[in-house]
């Protein structure tokens, strides 16, 4: 936060103060229905998207060109002072010293190319100054333009807005007149293209006989009559048929009452009918009085059946001209029906022809409707051309800004105190996030599920140190006051926790007379042989009889601690079943023994040796005479050799240092041996900064209280 306050500071002494100008456009909605009806795809905008694109048209390269020309930014001393960059005079500079052409021509003269550059590069100033907003949901467009002159800032606000009402009116104007050369061209196409398809069809109908009468076809004319005609004729035969068929059945039932129309049309049949029926009534009347055999009465019987055959003489004659009636009508039948299949066959030739002439008659009126509307657009497009109508007004000019705009003091120290607190939070975030290691006492508990023994600080060796020349070889030369701290401060928290270890192990090995404790690490270079000798330190300052022994025959850190002196050890004590008390070395102020690992060589069979019954034998040796046997062994993620020797220890210390070592790689190489496991009685966490502890410090753990109980501690003592 502090570092952000004072970027901020540094940035607002430093920054040039700049100057706000702004004017307003109003998008006017108002001439909308006048605009339609002049314009060919009206102007008016009805959407957001359109007020949009009005916003990137007052930002583009477009308005900006016109403004410096407008204005002649290129050579105005205030607009180039403040638009010229380090940046930009740098690569013109390179630019031409690199370019031959230069060399040769005069820096008085301006070719185009730079002319249109200058201007270009002017342009995308004034276009990186520019802030074009919409108020709320509104038609109204805020321009605002930013520069470190008032003056300037003011007069380039006021430009912006004319140069887009006379890039507006030039568009449309623009578009009006190309859309006017355009359809002045399509009309030429569409006036010859509707000649040429009336011409079509008329060519048409002559080749193919296609004859009309008003809309519709001659044959079509012509078989619509014979049809009707045809129809007629049907009627008449059967009509004919009817008349017949009746006269037929009167005169072969030979019934004298049974008439026909054209009987009683007849005035022979209606006279014979008469006299026929006179004579009837006379032969009745002379039959009733003189008898049936009267000579009268026979004679007018014989009347009767000549007046009777004579009537049916008569019918026979209008049956006759009934049946020719029937032929008639029958000829004039099939005559009607041969000329209706011609006409049939004819039509519908025809009517297949006029399919392709329906199609050409219907391209033909397209082609006409098309030239018609194209016509009409084009005098409609001349006459707007006329008309100075724009969808915009500038409703606020920009006036001189009175103070400056930006920087924002206020918002610009908040800015930066935002920064320093996001980068102080994400730099924290970070490092937490990459912490992967130990460092306080529950991620022991809860990671390896082991007993949390208690913390060693970080003690600064010194490299200048040189150890005391011995005059008994059989003594310890210690390399370094670390080896000695807890015999010389008794009362640290360093030996606090090393008694802590001992309790810890006294009470996992109760039943043991002799104690065999392993100190054992996840890697080299942890502190484990530092631990080892302080460990084994307190145990003889405290009156107990002690040997230390390194095992670590790889990196005997011990012995290059203790015994630099030395000899012989470990190795000749396996291998040669010598003597171990010619081979330990004693410390005279705490009595403690010391069996060194002196290498004279690489040893490749380490594991063998440690698990060997040699090794056995010397475990056993001094199990006789100590009651506590520390053994350094060698690190667990390197080599083999502490889980070897794991059958012969009775605990394992684990040291594990303080903010280095991965807590799964740790785990992992506890996991990997559960024998080693279950005799581990805790872990030392070694190498720890104090101070730095008490960032990692949660509430109602040790580390929270430390400060109480420290005063328990004296680390001068």
């Amino acid at each position: 936060m502090a570092a952000g306050l004072l970027l901020g500071l540094v940035y607002l002494i430093s920054a040039v103060p700049l100057y706000t100008s702004q004017i307003s456009v109003l998008i006017d909605r108002s001439n909308k229905q006048f605009a339609d009806q002049l314009t060919l795809g009206g102007g008016v905008l009805d959407d957001e998207g359109s007020v949009l694109s009005q916003v990137e048209l007052l930002k583009s390269e477009t308005i900006a060109l016109s403004v410096v020309d407008k204005l002649k930014l290129v050579d105005d001393p205030q607009f180039q002072a403040s638009f010229g960059s380090l940046y930009k005079s740098v690569y013109r500079s390179v630019v031409k010293i690199f370019s031959v052409s230069q060399w040769f021509s005069s820096d008085d003269i301006d070719t185009g190319a730079d002319i249109e550059q200058r201007k270009r590069d002017a342009a995308a100033g004034v276009q990186g100054n520019i802030d074009v907003t919409r108020v709320g949901r509104s038609y109204v467009l805020t321009v605002e333009y930013v520069s470190p002159f008032p003056g300037l800032s003011q007069k380039i606000a006021n430009a912006l807005g004319d140069a887009y009402l006379e890039d507006s009116l030039n568009s449309k104007y623009e578009a009006t007149r190309r859309a006017s050369n355009w359809l002045l061209e399509r009309i030429a196409e569409l006036r010859q293209q509707a000649l040429d398809t009336d011409l079509a069809v008329q060519k048409f109908k002559s080749a193919n006989g296609l004859v009309t009468a008003g809309d519709q076809l001659v044959s079509d004319q012509q078989l619509s009559e014979l049809n009707s005609a045809l129809i007629v004729a049907q009627s008449d035969v059967a009509k004919s048929k009817a008349k017949l068929q009746r006269i037929e059945q009167i005169i072969a039932s030979g019934q004298t009452d049974a008439i026909v129309s054209d009987v009683l049309d007849s005035s022979i049949s209606n006279e014979l009918r008469t006299k026929y029926l006179n004579a009837s009534k006379l032969e009745a009347q002379i039959s009733a009085k003189l008898g049936p055999r009267h000579v009268q009465a026979v004679r007018l019987r014989a009347e009767m059946d000549e007046y009777k055959r004579l009537m049916f003489d008569e019918l026979n004659r209008i049956a006759q001209g009934y049946r020719s009636e029937v032929d008639v009508a029958e000829a004039r039948e099939k005559t009607l029906a041969a000329s209706v299949a011609e006409a049939t066959g004819v039509s519908a030739t025809a009517n297949e022809t006029m399919v392709q002439l329906r199609e050409l008659e219907r391209e033909a009126e397209t082609y006409r409707n098309l030239y018609q509307t194209f016509l009409q657009r084009y005098q409609e497009a001349v006459q707007q051309q006329s008309f100075p109508l724009t969808d915009a007004r500038i409703i606020s000019r920009a006036s001189e800004a009175s103070r400056p705009s930006h920087p924002k003091k206020i918002v610009v120290l908040a800015g930066f105190l935002a920064l320093g607190i996001f980068a102080g939070a994400g730099v924290g975030a970070f490092r937490e996030f990459r912490d992967r290691f130990f460092r306080v006492g529950d991620q022991i508990r809860s990671t390896l599920g082991l007993e949390f023994l208690g913390t060693a600080p970080l003690m600064a060796e010194n490299a200048a140190y040189k150890a005391e020349p011995v005059s008994d070889p059989r003594t310890v030369a210690k390399f370094g006051p670390i080896y000695d701290y807890v015999v010389d401060h008794p009362l640290s928290s360093f030996a606090e926790t090393l008694r802590n270890s001992k309790i810890a192990v006294d009470l996992a090995c109760s039943t043991k007379k002799t104690k065999v404790i392993g100190i054992i690490s996840t890697l080299p270079g942890e502190g484990k042989s530092t631990i080892a000798v302080n460990f084994a330190e307190l145990l003889a300052a405290q009156g107990a009889r002690t040997t230390l022994i390194d095992a670590d025959l790889r990196n005997p850190g011990a012995t290059r601690a203790l015994a630099q002196h030395a000899q012989a050890g470990i190795l000749e004590a396996i291998l040669g079943n010598q003597d171990l008390g010619r081979l330990c070395l004693v410390n005279p102020r705490t009595g403690l023994r010391f069996l060194p690992a002196v290498i004279k060589q690489r040893v490749p069979h380490s594991s063998e040796l440690l698990s060997s019954p040699g090794m056995k034998s010397i475990i056993s040796r001094l199990s006789e005479v100590n009651d506590y046997i520390i053994v350094d062994l060698p690190p667990l993620a390197p080599v083999v050799d502490a889980r070897a020797f794991a059958g012969t220890v009775d605990a394992f210390l684990f040291v594990v240092e303080w903010g280095k070592v991965s807590r799964r790689l740790v785990r992992q190489s506890v996991e990997a041996d559960n024998y080693l496991f279950n005799k581990c009685v805790g872990v030392i966490l070694n190498k720890v900064d104090q101070g730095k502890q008490k960032l990692y410090q949660k509430y109602g753990s040790s580390e929270y209280y430390y400060r109480t109980y420290s005063k328990y501690y004296n680390e001068n003592a």
